[in-house]
């Protein structure tokens, strides 16, 4: 872009010449400089036969120019690297081969933005036409020269909606606006596809709540969204006719274009927490496909989040950023070269920084922003992110730096698993310690199965130089030795399977040389055993089957992409007969690893037990919390890092006591109120039960006075690692966020409630009247402790004794409040 403005700068021509400058660019200048551009245009268009001005005409461009012109030109040279190779091509040379539609650089990333945005929508709507709908073809469609035109007055409109100076603040006018467009189209443009595509991006505008497009030094155009907008794939007189494709919407959603990336960020609370996970196609079709399913997975990542987030204060949320690598690499695919790994690996990590200071243009609030961004949300908006796949220490530095430099009023909670003052997921294996609680106690309750006296056997994917994969194989080894037969092992390199069990040194050998599968010694199998790569057909026919072919106790999914086991394939879970599953117990370490489809139907037609992963793998999500809570209770990490291994400690029995409480009440609900459910619904019962507490305590305390709310306090105490209260707890109103602490009393009571007297002591109440009795819940649960306190002291015989308390401990509290 910045090439064209210098061609226009030294072209010798005309006033025209500059006042194209200024149409093209002025949208991100300021007034002034406008004028300036103009000014200097109208010296350069003067008589220049007068001999007498000519000098100091020159003299004012010359001061013009290097006042205005060129830090914008340096301004516009910074921004263009950051630009998307489709927004370039689309300004600078479509538009000009064929079409006398100028399309300014902030226009034409308009257009370019809405229609990604549009793919996932257009290409998930219900008895859609995904190939008509594909992300070339709309692009495509809308830089017709004879659709061209609209898009760009769509894009005038978006940055009139947005234009910090004079805003279109009313909806009427923007009504107005939309509808004059709207009927201009329908005299001019016939094609039914291109009528749709515009008043979709008309639908954007509307839906836009608030958007970077004026902040000078942007690394990318960031849009918070109306979730609506993402709920139907129609236009606005469809949307109308149908009912919201998903079950619940979210809070907010914010999505960012960039350089070689698009991402989306979904939450479904107020204050949420959630990886963000990077995705790079290998090819161009699967490029089209992570494309078109893009924000349904994020949108089903931060929905499993929400569900396991329930014991914790913040709500779940995810981010997914697809980056186009595809042609960085090299040509061949098997073996690219170093360069172009280094390459692929450059624009990775230039697109997290670019996602991740959109987002922080879109949620500070500095001088900087009040100025530029105008604001139709206009409420404070907090999010946490953590790592997820390919994040890499690096970039959790990075973000937190600059999350500081943003003016982020908590940065060290920005972003979790810090190097220093985190607690790193793999390393201390804080899911795989929660899924293998859920393990122990569904061989119990599903197979009668002690794993700690009974041999059983397990097949895995999710290779040994995995998070949740190499930790799971270490818990094992560690919890239940040749007790547990892990017979079969399948990741992104290959698999091993062994039906006499794979050796277990070996395995650790991997573990903790971070080495994948593959890379098994194929002198430890037995005479049944086999390895097999990806680097032959038949190789990769085995490591895609393997989770389907083994016989085993119970499949535990470590690692592998969403929906791998669907509703198109999951008969191929059972063996030959069609009904004898593979494995009677599923334990979902990875998330999304089976959909919601294929888990009913395995349990209705096999008989298989699934733990569902918003249950099984809470664990990392539980860390990242308390990780979130020391970073804003402590003002320095060293302090932290002094404790450290004992807040660890501390951290993996909170984690292992909360999966304990769920995973027995699992079973408890199914067999006494649930029989004719699957253990998945009953996960989400228990999920919604949890949610719909939190969400009625939390309106609840915000009624309460000052006081009152802290007479609750030491349920938020409690929640916490105990060196990491006693550190710092005293802090904890100058230091947490109001709204922070009412939703960790809130989602602490809630869960409580639910772990201790089940979810029909929820769902049986309504919201209004479910905060009162919590709190007074609460009252009656320490009266109950004096009860039992006095009965202690008391010279009853001793098993009389206990029973009481038994007694009193299991119903005393509900009983005191006569509820039955």
């Amino acid at each position: 872009g910045s090439i064209t403005l210098l061609r226009l700068l030294v072209r010798p021509g005309s006033k025209a010449s500059l006042e194209e400058i200024s149409s093209w660019n002025g949208r991100a200048m300021d007034k002034s400089m406008e004028d300036a551009t103009i000014a200097a245009a109208a010296a350069a268009d003067a008589d220049t036969d007068d001999t007498d001005g000519s000098q100091q005409q020159e003299l004012q461009k010359q001061q013009v120019q290097q006042k205005y012109i060129f830090p914008l030109l340096a301004q516009e040279l910074k921004r263009a690297k950051w630009l998307d190779p489709a927004t370039i091509d689309l300004v600078f040379n479509s538009h000009m081969k064929s079409s006398k539609t100028v399309v300014g650089v902030i226009q034409g990333e308009i257009i370019t933005a809405m229609a990604s945005l549009m793919h996932p929508i257009m290409a998930q709507q219900e008895g859609g036409d995904a190939l008509l709908y594909t992300k070339s073809n709309i692009l495509e469609t809308l830089s017709q020269p004879r659709i061209l035109p609209w898009a760009v007055k769509i894009a005038d409109l978006f940055l009139d909606r947005f234009d910090p100076e004079n805003p279109l603040r009313d909806d009427d006018d923007l009504e107005r606006r939309m509808d004059a467009i709207k009927q201009d189209i329908s005299k001019n443009v016939e094609q039914t596809l291109a009528v749709e595509l515009l008043g979709k991006m008309m639908d954007i505008v509307k839906h836009t709540l608030k958007t970077n497009v004026y902040m000078q030094d942007r690394y990318g155009l960031g849009l918070r969204l109306d979730p609506n907008i993402m709920m139907q794939g129609k236009t606005s007189q469809q949307q109308q006719q149908q009912k919201p494709k998903h079950d619940e919407i979210p809070y907010g959603i914010f999505f960012v274009h960039g350089r070689r990336f698009n991402g989306y960020h979904v939450r479904f609370r107020d204050i949420s927490r959630g990886g963000m996970r990077l995705v790079t196609p290998t090819s161009s079709e699967q490029l089209a496909l992570e494309s078109a399913r893009q924000f349904e997975e994020c949108y089903g990542l931060a929905y499993a989040q929400q569900l396991k987030n329930k014991d914790i204060p913040e709500g779940g949320s995810k981010a997914v950023c697809l980056i186009d690598t595809v042609d960085l690499m090299a040509s061949s695919t098997s073996s690219p070269s170093m360069d172009a790994e280094q390459t692929k690996n450059f624009a990775i990590r230039k697109s997290v920084k670019a996602f991740t200071d959109t987002i922080l243009d879109l949620v500070v609030s500095t001088d900087e922003t009040k100025k530029n961004i105008v604001d139709y949300w206009g409420r404070p908006e907090v999010l946490y992110l953590g790592p997820d796949e390919q994040v890499i220490p690096d970039d959790i530095n990075w973000i937190i730096g600059r999350a500081a430099k943003r003016g982020y009023n908590t940065p060290a909670a920005f972003m979790s698993s810090k190097p220093k003052a985190g607690i790193n997921h793999k390393e201390f294996g804080v899911t795989s310690e929660g899924v293998n609680v859920y393990l122990d106690v569904a061989l119990r309750e599903t197979l009668q199965i002690d794993p700690t006296k009974d041999s059983f056997t397990i097949k895995m994917t999710g290779g040994p130089d995995g998070d949740v994969g190499g930790n799971e194989i270490k818990i094992l080894v560690r919890e239940y030795g040749s007790n547990c037969k892990i017979v079969g092992i399948a990741d992104h390199s290959g698999c091993a399977e062994d039906p006499d069990g794979l050796d277990h040194d070996e395995l650790l050998r991997l573990v903790n040389a971070s080495l994948p599968i593959a890379e098994f010694n194929g002198g430890k199998l037995g005479k049944r055993g086999a390895v097999h790569d990806v680097s032959t057909d038949e190789g990769v026919k085995a490591r895609n089957s393997m989770h389907n072919r083994l016989v085993a106790d119970a499949f535990v999914p470590c690692g592998g992409r969403p929906n791998t086991i669907d509703k198109t394939n999951y008969q191929r879970f059972l063996l030959p007969d069609g009904v004898t599953p593979s494995s009677r117990l599923i334990v979902e370490g990875a998330n999304l690893f089976v959909t919601a489809e294929a888990r009913q139907s395995l349990w209705q037609e096999a008989g298989v037990t699934i733990v569902k992963d918003s249950s099984a793998n809470k664990g990392g999500v539980i860390t990242s919390s308390y990780e979130i809570c020391a970073a804003m209770l402590l003002t320095d990490e060293n302090d932290f890092f002094a404790k450290k291994d004992q807040i660890v400690s501390e951290v993996l029995a909170k984690l292992r006591g909360l999966a304990g409480l769920e995973a027995r009440l699992l079973f408890r609900e199914q067999k006494n109120a649930y029989s004719d459910k699957s253990l998945p619904e009953v996960s989400q019962i228990i999920s919604n039960s949890i949610n719909k507490a939190t969400d009625a305590l939390t309106t609840a305390l915000a009624t309460l006075s000052e006081e009152d709310r802290d007479q609750l306090l030491p349920l938020f105490r409690a929640h916490l690692p105990p060196t990491l209260a006693d550190m710092a707890f005293e802090h904890v109103h100058e230091r947490v966020p109001e709204q922070y602490i009412q939703n960790a009393i809130a989602s602490c009571l809630a869960s409580k409630l639910v772990y201790k007297e089940g979810t029909k002591f929820i769902d049986n109440n309504q919201p209004h009247k479910l905060a009162e009795i919590a709190l007074e819940y609460v009252k009656k649960e320490k009266e109950i402790a004096t009860l039992m306190h006095a009965i202690e002291e008391t010279d009853m015989p001793d098993e009389e004794k206990q029973r009481v308390l038994k007694l009193l401990d299991a119903g005393g509290a509900r009983t005191a409040l006569s509820l039955l």
